[in-house]
């Protein structure tokens, strides 16, 4: 990852999220949720909104593209949501009766998604499940229910799916920390697994006290985060919302370069 990339983004972000033509905002993929029972797709309001109050334009890419690479080309930028979790046979694990919410269909569409993201050089965000299908992709293994391996001194998310509220230390000298301009922040946690080690490619620049891998930043990528923790459910905190002007300012590069070819 570029360190020369100035992540003084406040400015920047504010300027786009005023902007009107489309010729300047960047078009942001948000991964859609698997199709419910009344047969339609959906993501939580907080990812549209973020992007959007960050400068973005945001469209929802449901599973089941037939040909992701279509995707790719229509976005400047991807955000891979939270959600149920990957099936284990995705990165060889054992069944497990805490694991809840599998879609295949969810599963393969976004692998095949985040790998070609990967290999692109547009802006991409993985948040929560995103993280877990980011490092998956990338031949990672997870945990697969945080209590049985880290304990319940750090809750990450409480009884009856609710959220959680903790703190996150990030390594001083990662990028996330010159994005967000602090090296420990409180974050809104709602997983119930995580990242085992970080995988070829990714560094690990943030956990949380009990030791769970809370961000980790691509090393080779132009612009690759991938945050355990939800940035979209903090919307009225600033630092949080820098994440996301950092993401837009990128997309928005990305894409005036597109444009200049």
């Amino acid at each position: 990852m570029n360190s020369s990339r100035n992540f003084n983004t406040t400015t920047a972000g504010t300027a786009l999220a005023t902007q009107k033509s489309p010729l300047v905002c960047p078009i942001i993929g948000i991964t859609a949720y698997k199709q419910q029972e009344t047969g339609n797709f959906y993501a939580p309001v907080g990812y549209v909104n973020a992007v959007r109050r960050a400068g973005g334009v945001p469209i929802l890419l449901p599973p089941g593209e037939p040909d992701p690479a279509v995707l790719m080309e229509a976005v400047d930028g991807l955000v891979f949501t939270g959600g149920g979790d990957l099936d284990p046979v995705t990165y060889n694990g054992a069944p497990h009766p805490k694991v809840y919410g599998v879609d295949s269909e969810r599963d393969a569409s976004e692998l095949a998604l985040a790998k070609l993201a990967l290999m692109a050089d547009k802006p991409v965000l993985g948040i929560c499940r995103g993280l877990e299908v980011l490092m998956v992709a990338s031949g990672g293994d997870l945990v697969q229910h945080v209590p049985d391996e880290f304990g319940e001194t750090i809750l990450h998310r409480q009884e009856l799916l609710i959220p959680a509220e903790h703190r996150v230390h990030i390594l001083p000298d990662s990028q996330l920390a010159s994005m967000i301009g602090t090296t420990e922040i409180s974050v809104v946690s709602w997983h119930h697994q995580a990242v085992r080690t970080a995988p070829l490619g990714w560094r690990v620049v943030a956990k949380a006290p009990d030791g769970v891998i809370e961000a980790l930043e691509h090393e080779d990528h132009p612009w690759g985060f991938a945050l355990q923790w939800h940035p979209e459910l903090s919307p009225a905190d600033p630092l949080h919302l820098r994440i996301f002007e950092a993401f837009i300012v990128a997309a928005h590069e990305r894409k005036l370069e597109g444009l200049r070819v």
